[in-house]
């Protein structure tokens, strides 16, 4: 129901304030803020990648050389043996002797890093062994002929 006096304004709520509200502008800065600094202390904290430096063929082993220790893990294929290696590198292959049998090797490149696959005539087992050599880490996989 309407007054019956004229609407002058005097008793109306007021109109929306035309100033933009900062408000939203602040917790949109300390969020941009937050980000960044989160950004640059995880790329600080974050680890180098292991990279393989080099590969060393011996007889009935392969040794390869990385500037960290990588995560091994041991993969068991039928008839063959592999290495899942948490480091960078180039791919690689090549022959090793384990007794007169030749032994095929393989560096493969993965999403989760380099897979070192080892394939024979005959069925193979193999056993790894890293340690800290002069600042650098060694892993020697040595084979066997089941």
């Amino acid at each position: 129901m309407g007054s019956p006096e004229p609407e002058d304004g005097r008793h109306s709520t007021l109109d929306d304030d035309p100033r933009p509200s900062l408000w939203p502008r602040f917790l949109f800065s300390l969020a941009l803020l937050g980000l960044m600094a989160g950004l640059m202390i995880g790329r600080l904290t974050t680890p180098e990648p292991v990279h393989l430096e080099r590969i060393e063929v011996l007889p009935g082993a392969l040794v390869l050389w990385f500037d960290h220790e990588p995560e091994v893990a041991v993969e068991e294929l039928a008839g063959a043996y592999a290495l899942l290696l948490g480091a960078d590198g180039r791919g690689a292959g090549g022959q090793l002797a384990l007794g007169e049998a030749p032994v095929s090797w393989k560096v493969l490149r993965s999403n989760q890093g380099l897979t070192l696959r080892f394939v024979a005539a005959r069925p193979l087992q193999g056993d790894w062994h890293g340690a800290e050599v002069e600042g650098r880490w060694r892993l020697e996989v040595s084979l066997r002929a089941e």
